[in-house]
């Protein structure tokens, strides 16, 4: 499993751009998400707070430009480089769950 990269992260909606179109015409999204929990690292409990850059691509995308900024997701994917001159990471969204009442 050598080249994994699989990401799975619930968080909350809070920025949202307009839903747009690449040249080609493949509905895209960007969006980021704020995720809160506890982890055990080294045997003790941490908190984890962070805020996580994402795009959404088709049919993740035109769901998501119906969400409301608060909404509670569940993001599975995989991280990439912003781009070929940034290798800021960004979370590419490959399924989306909303949470209940959203």
């Amino acid at each position: 499993m050598l080249n994994a990269n699989q990401v799975a992260v619930s968080g909350t909606l809070i920025e949202l751009d307009a839903l747009r179109r690449t040249p080609a015409g493949v509905a895209v999204l960007k969006f980021r998400i704020q995720h809160d929990s506890s982890q055990v690292e080294a045997g003790g409990e941490r908190k984890v707070s962070c805020e996580i850059a994402a795009v959404a691509f088709e049919r993740e995308a035109r769901l998501l430009a119906g969400a409301k900024l608060g909404s509670k997701v569940k993001i599975n994917g995989f991280l990439a480089a912003r781009s070929r001159r940034s290798k800021a990471l960004v979370l590419h969204a490959t399924e989306i769950e909303f949470g209940q009442g959203d």
